[in-house]
């Protein structure tokens, strides 16, 4: 179902579904990068946060890891990122197929400044058996997402 939600966001919006099946998994940054045959840092991994009362996630190049400094001079609390087994109930997709498109109303959505120069990234599509290529640019535009500064590489 979480596929098809993130279909489903695309068409709603009119535009072509970019969604595409990997031909192994794609569950971590590592194994997603050598199915498409990208480095890792062109994945955009979706990191999944709880924040005060509100469910958050940051898109962040692959490669990258969460400052916990920045991330709690931003967001005023420590970095605590949702249970593996409240992913799915939480965002509305399951760990390794998280991403930005077909969320919950009330997940809010942060791009890291990693990527912000990418021409392209290819984050999950709502399993760890798909993926999609799109541009940072596109990602804010599709979600009403804010450029954040809270991960290093």
């Amino acid at each position: 179902m979480s596929v098809e939600n993130v279909r489903k966001f695309f068409l709603d919006r009119n535009l072509e579904d970019p969604v595409f099946t990997l031909d192994e998994s794609g569950a971590t940054v590592d194994l997603a990068a050598e199915t498409i045959g990208v480095n890792p840092e062109f994945i955009a991994k979706t990191l999944a946060f709880n924040v005060k009362e509100k469910k958050v996630l940051v898109v962040t190049r692959g490669d990258a890891r969460v400052d916990n400094k920045k991330f709690k001079q931003l967001f005023k609390t420590k970095a605590r990122m949702i249970n593996s087994e409240d992913v799915e109930s939480s965002i509305g997709h399951p760990v390794g197929g998280v991403c930005p498109f077909g969320v919950k109303d009330d997940v809010e959505i942060f791009i890291d400044e990693s990527i912000r120069d990418f021409e392209y990234v290819y984050p999950a599509a709502g399993s760890k058996n798909t993926a999609l290529k799109i541009s940072p640019s596109q990602i804010e535009e599709l979600t009403n997402a804010s450029w954040v500064d809270v991960c290093t590489y």
